[in-house]
């Protein structure tokens, strides 16, 4: 394994952990919840195989999953991201970088493109989340209030999770 491949592995674990003794027990006005180990199969680069990047995305779902006692759900949502990970990115970059190694961060896309990035693939997150959990469309409002809190509060945490990581600029 490089180098690259045990940091990921490190940060998935320490994200998993802090998911699941701190953040799934935050409800801000019970509605609000972070969702922060996603970001590891956010950062993922482009150049991981998409075979890797899904079975990365099914384990982190999977533990989240057993320690959260929602069977599933978790996987299902990060499997989700993970498949459209890579035609969400190339909605927000240019063509010509499509054929180069991108690493997903501030520091590699700007700001405005991995915000538009982030937040798409964190709002998708959360829709999965939600509607399968609640499986009911019986109070639009509150679900919908559910779905944009909660990826506000996760895309502010995902930025500032990606402002304290340091990458290489070629």
């Amino acid at each position: 394994m490089d180098r690259g491949t045990i940091f990921n592995l490190i940060l998935l674990i320490i994200l998993i952990l802090v998911q699941v003794l701190i953040c799934n027990h935050i409800h801000i006005f019970n509605v609000a919840m972070p969702f922060i180990f996603i970001y590891v199969i956010i950062r993922m680069p482009m150049t991981v195989p998409t075979n890797w990047l899904l079975t990365w995305a099914f384990l982190g779902g999977f533990i989240v999953d057993l320690f959260s006692d929602t069977p599933g759900l978790n996987s299902l949502a990060c499997i989700s991201i993970a498949g459209l990970k890579r035609p969400i990115l190339y909605l927000y970059i240019p063509k010509d970088d499509r054929t180069r190694d991108i690493l997903p961060s501030i520091a590699n896309l700007g700001f405005a493109d991995y915000a538009k990035y982030l937040l798409t693939l964190v709002f998708i997150y959360c829709t999965i989340v939600f509607f399968i959990e609640y499986l009911s469309f019986a109070n639009v409002k509150e679900l919908g209030l559910m779905i944009v809190s909660s990826t506000l509060l996760s895309f502010a945490l995902l930025l500032g999770i990606d402002s304290l990581m340091v990458t290489k600029n070629d």
